[in-house]
C-alpha cells in the first residue's frame, strides 16, 4: 500500500487546489474526463450534487469523535454484567478489530469513487441492486432508530439534574431541535457543528483514560489500589457463549458500523487525503482507546455490581460507578454533560447519514428518483424531510404507553443491519476487485493509488467476524442471557434485523428481477476520481516532510 502522506500543514494549498479544480469537474458528465493536469471526476449531476465541505482537518477530529455516544459510556456496563470481564476483553476486542478491517475495505473503493451514500452505491454498481435496496432500507432505518433511542437518553441525562421536573415531551423537543436545526443550514455548519463536538468528546474520553488510572492506583477520598480482584474473586467469564454473545452485541451497538466516516468522504475536499488519514487513525482510536477504556472499567467496577443494571441512566455507566465509589465530587457532572454533547453529535451523524442512504438509493431509481434532488446548498431536500420527520415520530412514540418496547425492537434492528452491512461491504469490495481484474483496469498503479493493506486479509476478516456476529445473534435470540427459556417474542427481537434485510433483498430481486452485475461490464466509471498535476504536487511535499511531522498530524487537535 502506499504511504497516505498525510499532513495537515498544507491543508490551506490543497483547498485552494481543490477549489480551482471544482466548477470543472462538478459540470462533468458521467461519459466525459479531464486531461489537462486537473483532477478528474466523472460524475451523474441529473439530481444536483453535494458540496466537498468537509476539510481535511475537520474529517481528521471528526474521525477522532465519531460513534462516542450513549453505546460506549452506558452499553459497557450491561455488557459487564451479562459476560464478565473475560467475555467483555475478548468480545470487545474482536469487534474493534472489524473496524479496522471495514475501514480497509471501504476506504480503497471511497478513494477512488468517493459519492455520497458510498457502499450502497457500489453494492448497486458491483453486486446486485436488490441488495443495495436490502442493505440501504436497513441502515436508513437503523440509523432513523438511533436518533429516538439517543432522543430518550438525552431525556435520562437532563434528569440527572432536572429530577422530573421537566416533562419527556419537552425534554424530546427540546432534542429534536438541536438536532434537526443545524440542517437547515449548509453542510459547513453540520461539518463544524461535528468537530465542535467531536473535540469535546475527545477531551472527555482523555479525561477518562487518566481519571481510571489515578483511580486503579487507589485516588480519591475512599480509594484504594485495585489488584485485579474484579477478575480472581468473580468468574470472569459468566453466562457462557450468551454472555459472550450478548457482549459482542452491545459491542457493535457501542462502536457503531463506521460507515459514516465513508460517507462523509463521500463529500470531503480531498477524498485521497482524508480516507487514508482516517484508515490509519481510527482503528487506532479504535482498538487502543476503547481496549485501554474496558481493561480499566473490568478492573474498577466487579460485574456482579447491581448497579450496572439500573436502566440506562448515566448512573449504569461504570465510568460513572467507579468515581462515586472513590468518592469523588463533581466529576459525574461533568461526565454527564460530556455525555450529552455526545448524543447530539450522534443523533446528527444518524440524520446525517440516514438521508445520504436514501437520496443514494433516489438516485439509482431503487426508490422514487424525486427524493434524491439535492438543493443549491448542497442538501438533499426530501429525504432530509422524510428522514427528520421519521425519527421524530419514532422519538415521541416513547410518550406512548409500550413505546419503549416498540424502540427496543427498533434498536434490535439497528445492531443486526450494522454487522449484516459489514458483511456487504466485504462482499462488494471482492466484487470490486473482480470488476477491475476483468476490465484491466490500473486503477491501484496509478500515482498515489491506494490498495488495502495486505488484501485480501481485510475483507476477508471483516467477514468471518461478520459471521461469528450472526452466530451471536441467532444464540442470544435461541437462548437469553441469564437462563431464561426460548421465547419467540425475544428470538424475533434478535434476528428482526437479519429477516429484515434479507426479506427486502429478495422481495425487490422477485419483483423487478434485477440483474446480478456482470464485473465485465460493471460501472467503474461513474463518480471516479482521479489525481491530477496540483493535487500530486501537493502530496509530493506531504511526503517529503519527516515522518515524526507526518505523525503529529494524527494527534494534533487542530
Amino acid at each position: 500500500m502506499l504511504d497516505s502522506k498525510d499532513s495537515l500543514s498544507a491543508e490551506p494549498q490543497l483547498k485552494h487546489e481543490i477549489e480551482k479544480t471544482r466548477d470543472m469537474s462538478d459540470t462533468l458528465h458521467p461519459s466525459t474526463s479531464l486531461h489537462d493536469g486537473s483532477m478528474m471526476e466523472t460524475q451523474d449531476t441529473r439530481n444536483g450534487q453535494f458540496h466537498r465541505s468537509f476539510s481535511p482537518r475537520q474529517v481528521h477530529i471528526i474521525s477522532l469523535g465519531s460513534n462516542i455516544g450513549s453505546g460506549v459510556f452506558i452499553a459497557t456496563g450491561q455488557a459487564l454484567a451479562s459476560g464478565g470481564p473475560g467475555n467483555m476483553v475478548l468480545a470487545y476486542g474482536m469487534v474493534c478489530s472489524a473496524v479496522w478491517a471495514v475501514l480497509q475495505s471501504l476506504s480503497e473503493m471511497t478513494i477512488a469513487f468517493p459519492v455520497s451514500g458510498n457502499y450502497i452505491d457500489y453494492a448497486d454498481r458491483w453486486v446486485d441492486p436488490a441488495l443495495a435496496f436490502g442493505a440501504g432500507f436497513a441502515e436508513w432505518l437503523a440509523w432513523s432508530a438511533i436518533v429516538a433511542s439517543e432522543a430518550g437518553f438525552f431525556n435520562v441525562l437532563v434528569q440527572y439534574w432536572a429530577e422530573g421536573s421537566l416533562p419527556l415531551a419537552a425534554t424530546v423537543t427540546i432534542f429534536l431541535a438541536v438536532c434537526l436545526f443545524v440542517f437547515l443550514l449548509p453542510n459547513k455548519a453540520f461539518a463544524w457543528f461535528e468537530y465542535i463536538t467531536s473535540i469535546i468528546k475527545i477531551f472527555l474520553f482523555l479525561l477518562i483514560i487518566v481519571l481510571a488510572l489515578a483511580l486503579v492506583l487507589g485516588a480519591g477520598p475512599n480509594g484504594y489500589v485495585h489488584h485485579g480482584e474484579t477478575w480472581t474473586d468473580l468468574p470472569p467469564f459468566l453466562n457462557g457463549f450468551t454472555g459472550f454473545a450478548n457482549c459482542a452485541l452491545l459491542a457493535v451497538w457501542a462502536v457503531g458500523d463506521q460507515v459514516f466516516i465513508g460517507i462523509m468522504g463521500g463529500e470531503a475536499e480531498s477524498p485521497r487525503f482524508s480516507m487514508a488519514h482516517a484508515t490509519k487513525l481510527v482503528p487506532f482510536r479504535v482498538n487502543f482507546i476503547y481496549m485501554v477504556s474496558i481493561a480499566f472499567i473490568t478492573i474498577l467496577v466487579p460485574s456482579n455490581d447491581e448497579r450496572l443494571l439500573s436502566g440506562s441512566g448515566v448512573a449504569a455507566s461504570p465510568f460513572v460507578i467507579a468515581v462515586q465509589d472513590a468518592g469523588i465530587p463533581v466529576v459525574p457532572s461533568i461526565l454527564n454533560a460530556g455525555m450529552i454533547c455526545g448524543v447530539l453529535a450522534i443523533s446528527a451523524e444518524g440524520v446525517y447519514l440516514s438521508s445520504r442512504v436514501l437520496r443514494t438509493m433516489a438516485h439509482q431509481r431503487l426508490i422514487p428518483e424525486v427524493l434524491a434532488k439535492v438543493d443549491s446548498r448542497g442538501r438533499p431536500r426530501w429525504a432530509l424531510v422524510i428522514t427528520s420527520v421519521f425519527s421524530a415520530i419514532l422519538s415521541y412514540i416513547q410518550l406512548a404507553s409500550g413505546g419503549l418496547t416498540v424502540l427496543n425492537w427498533l434498536i434490535a434492528i439497528s445492531s443486526a443491519s450494522f454487522f449484516t452491512n459489514w458483511g456487504i461491504i466485504a462482499f462488494t469490495n471482492w466484487r470490486f476487485h473482480c470488476a477491475l481484474k476483468a476490465q484491466k483496469d490500473q486503477l491501484f498503479t496509478e500515482i498515489y493509488g491506494w490498495k488495502s493493506t495486505f488484501w485480501p486479509t481485510a475483507p476477508a476478516w471483516l467477514m468471518l467476524v461478520s459471521l461469528m456476529l450472526l452466530a451471536c445473534c441467532v444464540g442470544c435470540g435461541v437462548k437469553p442471557v441469564g437462563g431464561l427459556t426460548f421465547t419467540a417474542e425475544n428470538f424475533f427481537q434478535y434476528t428482526l434485523g437479519l429477516w429484515v434485510i434479507a426479506g427486502l433483498t429478495l422481495a425487490y430481486k422477485i419483483i423487478f428481477r434485477t440483474p446480478w452485475r456482470d464485473p465485465k461490464t460493471a460501472d467503474c466509471i461513474t463518480g471516479r476520481r482521479t489525481l491530477g498535476a496540483e493535487e500530486i504536487m501537493v502530496l509530493d511535499r506531504y511526503y517529503e516532510q519527516p515522518w515524526w511531522r507526518r505523525f503529529l498530524t494524527y494527534v494534533q487537535l487542530w
